[in-house]
């Protein structure tokens, strides 16, 4: 199971995401670390994961403001091994390509995550789903998200990896969402399926990998420290 640290950025800070709330998001607080720059956050979180890939979440893009480019930029300087999977509230293509503009030849290194919850439309969703390295996020919580490309109910356009983003679960200690996952896998097998939010220890781990995912998005078990760095290890 190959673990993906998250980070998530809010005003040039990265937080500590809970439930999807965003509007209480708070500094993170970390064990692996001192303070909230996201990049010595980043680099903690990965050197505890011995990876090189990173989840980068804009909480200002998605909550409909600029794309935090700087951030980005920084991230992708301090570390030239780094590959980021970005959400940053892209409705369609044309958001990407404005953002990669302003990122330069580091844009080869970033890997779009286009989200149910935010992709504007149909059309919008066909043509950026389309891309080699496009990232699909299905987006869920009990209190209904917008998906009006209606993703969820249209398997064959989703590109070959796909997250299973369960905001509730997302630094609620509630465990990960199997099931969900499970069931992506049923409707389209043979796709990358990527689990976020709820895992709180080992167990949930070895439970996460007998499963159809290949990768786990994490943050909050690792802030905590509530799983060693050798266990980590893909």
């Amino acid at each position: 199971m190959l673990l993906i640290p998250v980070v998530d950025l809010m005003s040039g800070c990265a937080v500590r995401a809970v439930r999807g709330e965003r509007a209480s998001y708070r500094p993170v607080v970390s064990g692996l670390c001192e303070g909230s720059d996201p990049v010595v956050v980043a680099r903690a979180m990965l050197r505890h994961c011995s990876g090189h890939l990173l989840y980068v979440a804009d909480l200002d893009a998605l909550g409909g403001g600029s794309p935090q480019a700087a951030s980005f930029a920084a991230l992708l300087a301090a570390e030239p091994s780094l590959t980021i999977w970005l959400d940053a509230g892209f409705r369609d293509l044309g958001d990407w390509r404005r953002l990669r503009g302003k990122l330069g030849d580091a844009a080869r290194r970033v890997a779009p995550v286009f989200a149910s919850e935010t992709l504007a439309g149909a059309r919008q969703a066909r043509e950026a789903l389309a891309c080699g390295s496009t990232i699909l996020s299905l987006d869920q919580r009990r209190l209904a998200l917008p998906d009006r490309a209606g993703c969820w109910s249209t398997p064959e356009l989703w590109p070959g990896t796909v997250i299973a983003m369960s905001l509730d679960r997302v630094g609620s200690g509630d465990g990960p969402d199997l099931e969900t996952v499970e069931r992506l896998h049923r409707q389209r097998p043979g796709l990358r399926y990527v689990g976020a939010g709820g895992i709180r220890d080992g167990g949930d781990l070895a439970a996460a990998a007998r499963g159809p995912a290949s990768a786990w998005l994490v943050a909050s078990v690792l802030h905590e420290l509530r799983i060693p760095p050798v266990a980590l290890r893909p």
